[in-house]
């Protein structure tokens, strides 16, 4: 027989435990999407630095292969709980509030140029990383800091090699992110 001490450590060492196995299963999965979209990204970056007339396009293609690679990994991998099986319409809801609102602050509101938006979306993106880390731990706060410091050097300091800088900061970042995700 164990004592209420003995029961409450133990109890306690098993949170612990279940605390470690979601946030490995989370880092897990978010990793896949940093690497997804990391991909996505530096293809978008090279294609607006190799053909900017047809960096538009590009950029629409990567938005919408992105969301719908997302879409199939949480479907793939869905939550651990009786509610977790099935498309959640709010996945879909929340990529089109962020694109909406992110197109009102660049075209309607702003008018930004290509220089502005190469350097828009992935401090608007990071904003998210760094503030779900806040939750879900250091590495998305270490991702979303760092590329957002590094995209505004180049913004600043990068003449017109700044969509290949892009590409190796906002691409190559979340590949290399998702990447120490996995490991920790």
């Amino acid at each position: 027989m164990i004592d209420s001490k003995e029961a409450s450590a133990a109890l306690a060492d098993i949170d612990d435990i279940v605390q470690r196995v979601k946030q490995s299963q989370l880092y897990e999965l978010a990793s896949l999407a940093a690497i997804w979209w990391g991909v996505l990204v530096f293809a978008g970056n090279l294609v607006t630095w190799l053909w900017p007339a047809w960096a538009v396009h590009a950029w629409i293609a990567v938005d919408v292969v992105g969301v719908i690679g997302l879409v199939g990994l949480r479907m793939l991998n869905p939550p651990h709980h009786p509610r977790g099986a099935g498309f959640d319409v709010r996945l879909l809801l929340v990529f089109l509030s962020f694109f909406a609102f992110g197109y009102l602050c660049t075209d309607v509101i702003g008018h930004f140029g290509p220089r502005q938006l190469g350097a828009f979306w992935p401090l608007y993106f990071m904003l998210f990383y760094t503030l779900a880390g806040l939750w879900f731990g250091y590495a998305f706060v270490a991702i979303g800091l760092g590329i957002s410091a590094l995209t505004l050097v180049g913004f600043f300091y990068i003449g017109e090699a700044f969509p290949l800088w892009m590409a190796f900061v906002n691409g190559g970042g979340l590949i290399l992110g998702g990447l120490w995700m996995r490991r920790i």
